[in-house]
């Protein structure tokens, strides 16, 4: 008896964290060129400036570059180069998003500012490899062969500034505690949240499921399905390790990754300046107020390249 309700019990934990992975992190190719389009009215005002700007980005010329991740997968990217010798912005798209959606807006002030930009395509998006998406765990160990990458292309000397939004936002932080050379001077996250398990509860409110039984799902999900460790590290912790100033720009209106993660995540002011925009929703603050956007980026960057 024992014996059955062991194997009966090993059966519903695999079987839950099979569904738990192919809900969050498993990405079928197939679905990878969908626009992400949100339905949220939220969005409605400003869903004309975003077709704009999303056109006039991907009607731009650019490079098509690829590397290899630190497990062997083929990542993709687009360049766009400026100006010889000018500053690198590498941008990091959210999850289930493309670089294209989430840095439409922001490529505008690299531009502005006469910067190169580096869109990257992360693990599991759009034309790059692998079939799992683990929240930024593994991410922000591709963004380290990146800025390798960059490095060897553009020479030692070159500047760096790291973009991220959403899961991409995240990415950058969880990353910030690592290894970084010196080339990185500053790192800017849009709407980061604090770890991937919180982000993963939050959105599981909407769900029919409870906490309690999303959580344990989600860990051994990741951990069986994915290889890899969802509580291997957050935002909060890295912030707290980073050697790298660090701008943090969060909607007020955020209902995907409350505001609140963000401020949790900033608790080191001595690295970290964070701005919040009443009225903006999930990813939108660069649209509420454009004009106050670029000013606080640009007088960010201006500062850490000094």
């Amino acid at each position: 008896m024992l014996a059955v309700f062991i194997c009966l019990a090993a059966v519903i934990l695999l079987t839950g964290s099979y569904y738990a992975y192919r809900i969050a992190f498993y990405s079928p190719p197939k679905d990878r060129e969908k626009i992400n389009n949100p339905k949220d009215p939220q969005y409605d005002p400003y869903r004309p400036e975003m077709k704009r700007i999303y056109h006039q980005l991907n009607n731009r010329p650019y490079e098509q570059v690829s590397i290899l991740s630190h497990d062997g997968l083929k990542l993709h990217g687009r360049y766009y180069h400026i100006k010889d010798g000018a500053p690198l912005d590498i941008g990091f798209h959210g999850y289930r998003s493309n670089p294209i959606t989430d840095f439409s807006g922001g490529s505008e002030l690299s531009f502005q500012m006469e910067h190169n930009l580096l869109l990257i395509e992360q693990r599991a998006h759009c034309n790059s490899e692998g079939r799992t998406i683990s929240f930024g765990i593994l991410e922000r160990r591709d963004l380290l062969c990146w800025v390798d990458y960059a490095i060897q292309r553009f020479g030692d000397d070159v500047k760096i500034l790291l973009y991220g939004v959403s899961m991409g936002g995240a990415t950058v932080l969880m990353a910030s505690e690592l290894d970084l050379p010196s080339n990185v001077k500053g790192i800017v996250s849009d709407c980061p949240y604090t770890k991937p398990l919180d982000v993963i509860l939050h959105v599981g409110k909407t769900t029919a499921f409870p906490q309690w039984l999303i959580k344990p799902f989600a860990i051994l999900g990741a951990r069986i399905y994915g290889g890899f460790d969802l509580l291997e590290t957050d935002a909060v912790q890295a912030v707290q390790n980073t050697k790298v100033p660090i701008l943090i720009i969060h909607g007020e209106a955020d209902h995907y990754v409350p505001c609140e993660m963000s401020e949790l995540v900033s608790a080191n002011p001595a690295m970290v300046e964070r701005h919040t925009f009443p009225g903006a929703a999930h990813g939108i603050s660069y649209l509420v107020d454009t004009a106050r956007y670029h000013r606080i980026v640009k007088a960010f960057v201006q500062k850490v390249l000094e």
